[in-house]
């Protein structure tokens, strides 16, 4: 049996966490779906995803400072995140945060599948 994959989003856009959970589902993974980061770290530690979707716009804090959080956080760390932006400066935000990878909206399905798997891919070796 498969472990479960799970995936934590974090966007205020409805579309795009109903776009991304259709997909990522799909592919095997359970999502949860956050459309702020206020107390980012508790809603992080009580799913304890594999991998984090954040966006750059979300309310409150934004992604930069809600990466930041984890990234501060002993427990959280080393939980891989990809940053997302519709943002033209999205791999210069990216580093910033401290994400370990960024992916430019809007993107297409297969963008968002071969992300998602190198990352978890890469976080598992």
């Amino acid at each position: 049996m498969t472990p479960l994959k799970r995936i934590a989003i974090f966007d205020d856009d409805a579309d795009i966490l109903s776009i991304c959970t259709f997909i990522l589902e799909d592919m095997g993974w359970t999502v949860y779906c956050f459309n702020d980061c206020n107390e980012i770290e508790e809603k992080v530690s009580a799913v304890m995803p594999d991998m984090i979707l954040m966006d750059n716009w979300i309310p409150e804090d934004g992604g930069i400072i809600a990466t930041q959080k984890l990234k501060r956080d002993e427990l959280l760390k080393k939980i891989p995140v990809i940053y997302f932006s519709a943002n033209s400066e999205i791999e210069l935000l990216s580093k910033k945060a401290g994400a370990e990878r960024y992916l430019a909206k809007p993107f297409n399905l297969e963008d968002l599948q071969e992300v998602v798997e190198e990352s978890f891919s890469n976080y598992q070796n």
